[in-house]
């Protein structure tokens, strides 16, 4: 056999070997994308694993005076979401937010926080996410307030369907619904004191 001859079917047998190579790590890659949980996808496409860490703002973080520190009328609560909810970060008085005052037992406030952001009418929320922070919190009671960028403070069939679903899960954690308050420019509706709940 030639010398040439030879060289020619060794790099022709060599490159068929590559190629079968490369077509097997290809289809390896492929397959890859059907397994449950894939450890070498990108990151965009790998599902979170790390824990979450959900803040509640304490009274350490935003002293309060004396005076607000018992939620005993809706008044109170008011004065605490202009002095410290209207000042977080987060908040955004153009659009509806959904707060959890986190009470003691004996309605002394340990802290707050914020369940959701939502639109110009609308704050979507749902009573496990309400209860989330009041049960890591050991919450006796909560107030529940949210705002109306509109400036009225009327409830819509929506906000009194939260109130009640918020009370009867409240009701199977023994955890108090104390008030529903819905903030408007220079007043609030209680459905405390309007004998909703």
């Amino acid at each position: 056999m030639e010398p040439s001859r030879l060289k020619r079917e060794s790099v022709t047998h060599e490159a068929a070997c590559n190629r079968r190579r490369t077509a097997e790590k290809m289809t390896l890659k492929q397959l890859e994308l059907f397994l449950p949980n894939p450890s070498n996808l990108p990151a965009q496409r790998r599902r979170k694993s790390a824990p979450q860490e959900l803040k509640v703002i304490s009274l350490r973080e935003c002293p309060s005076p004396e005076s607000l520190m018992l939620m005993d009328c809706p008044a109170k609560a008011v004065e605490y979401w202009h002095h410290h909810i209207t000042a977080s970060p987060n908040y955004n008085a153009d659009v509806e937010c959904v707060v959890v005052l986190v009470l003691s037992t004996r309605l002394r406030i340990k802290g707050h926080y914020l369940v959701s952001v939502g639109s110009l009418n609308e704050a979507m929320a749902h009573p496990r996410g309400v209860f989330r922070i009041a049960i890591m919190a050991a919450a006796h009671a909560i107030v529940l307030m949210h705002n109306h960028p509109s400036g009225d403070s009327s409830p819509s069939p929506a906000d009194t369907s939260l109130t009640r679903r918020v009370r009867e899960a409240g009701e199977l954690l023994r955890i108090e619904l104390c008030d529903h308050i819905i903030v408007g420019h220079q007043r609030y509706f209680s459905f405390k004191e309007s004998c909703i709940i």
